[in-house]
């Protein structure tokens, strides 16, 4: 079976504080995050690609000005859960998964930084690892 990858990177700012964390994530703090979207499958589509990255940016930067530059606690997303990198990632591969999965092509990975040097990645349940 022939597999295909296709990656994009995006950023946005926050503001959150980690409920329940022992230490200073507990306190209103803010990142910068880069987001990583990783989409895989096994057919290309007629003009010999995978997805349309400029679909995939489009997408999923309509999805992180939602994000940018609020108080993500505040968000219906985050008022249950906690808004850490891990629920981040999370509800950014779900959305995306919505608009983007099929029986050839599926969302394989969403990944979270919040500093360059840490960072928390999503793979979704039942996830194709191929």
């Amino acid at each position: 079976m022939e597999l295909y990858e296709v990656k994009i990177i995006a950023d946005f700012s926050a503001a959150h504080q980690l409920r329940n964390f022992k230490g200073k994530c507990e306190q209103l703090h803010g990142h910068n995050w880069i987001v990583e979207v990783v989409v895989r499958g096994t057919e290309l589509d007629e003009s010999g690609v995978l997805l349309d990255f400029a679909e995939l940016k489009q997408a999923t930067r309509d999805l992180l000005e939602e994000l940018d530059h609020h108080f993500l606690n505040d968000l219906p997303a985050f008022r249950e859960q906690n808004p850490s990198s891990e629920n981040i990632a999370k509800y950014i591969f779900c959305e995306l998964e919505k608009r983007f999965n099929s029986a050839t092509r599926w969302i394989y990975s969403v990944t979270a930084w919040e500093s360059k040097n840490a960072c928390a990645t999503y793979y979704g349940k039942g996830a194709k690892h191929g």
